[in-house]
């Protein structure tokens, strides 16, 4: 059962500006029940609906994490992908901070292969197990790791699909969500008011744009993911065991 959340302070949502949506004309119809209003053209959202709505998803955070399950973070935006990259890296989730790469939870055994191929050739580095290679095929390898460190060092200690991913703007991570829809894996969604929000199983609607609003948003999931995952069960490790 999900544990019992808090409800989120109004004044916290306001000051962290939580309640700035994007300009009318750019409004998705889906997110039309969740505006309060319009200040110079710009949509302003209700944060009684939104507090409401993040205590949902704390709620289903704290269930997953209870379950010993990861969430993955997603947010690939230049403004916000270091926020994304230090909540997820300090709670140990795995996460995606740049470009999505397709396939990642629809085709996740072949990522688990890759992941694989870049930590036994990070391994045999370590390890000074590359000498007996020429130079010209040592700087082919190191290449290799870094062009597979920039694509899945995030995903490095995800050794199957995630229960959930927490995604920064549901709209430019909209294969994200396309692909775990299709998988069943649910989604939370800090979603503008120019977001699709239909079959974001926890929507947030509130400014997925400004740093302030954004890192409040990303460390209050990430906080709570922490306090549950510490008094889960240790998960048997499945690596190699991806569908």
């Amino acid at each position: 059962m999900a544990q019992v959340i808090a409800q989120p302070d109004i004044d916290t949502l306001f000051e962290a500006g939580a309640h700035f949506g994007r300009s009318k004309s750019r409004r998705h119809p889906t997110a039309a029940p969740y505006i309060f209003g319009s200040k110079d053209n710009n949509d302003i959202f209700d944060l009684t609906q939104t507090a409401t709505l993040l205590t949902k998803a704390l709620e289903a955070v704290t269930k997953i994490a209870g379950e010993g399950k990861q969430i993955l973070f997603v947010g690939g935006k230049a403004e916000v992908a270091n926020i994304v990259k230090g909540a997820a890296e300090r709670v140990g989730a795995p996460l995606v901070a740049g470009r999505w790469i397709g396939g990642t939870l629809t085709n996740f055994k072949q990522i688990r292969r890759r992941i694989d191929r870049l930590n036994k050739l990070t391994g045999e580095k370590e390890r000074h197990e590359l000498d007996k290679y020429t130079k010209r095929e040592r700087l082919l390898i190191d290449r290799e790791i870094e062009e597979l460190e920039h694509r899945f060092r995030g995903l490095v200690d995800m050794n199957e699909r995630p229960g959930m991913i927490f995604v920064v703007d549901t709209r430019h991570e909209h294969t994200a969500v396309k692909e775990a829809i299709q998988m069943g894996i649910p989604v939370i969604g800090l979603a503008n008011s120019d977001c699709d929000m239909k079959g974001i199983a926890y929507p947030i609607p509130a400014n997925d744009s400004s740093a302030r609003s954004v890192a409040f948003f990303v460390n209050t999931i990430a906080d709570a993911y922490w306090a549950y995952k510490k008094a889960a069960p240790a998960a048997a490790p499945k690596r190699g065991k991806a569908e």
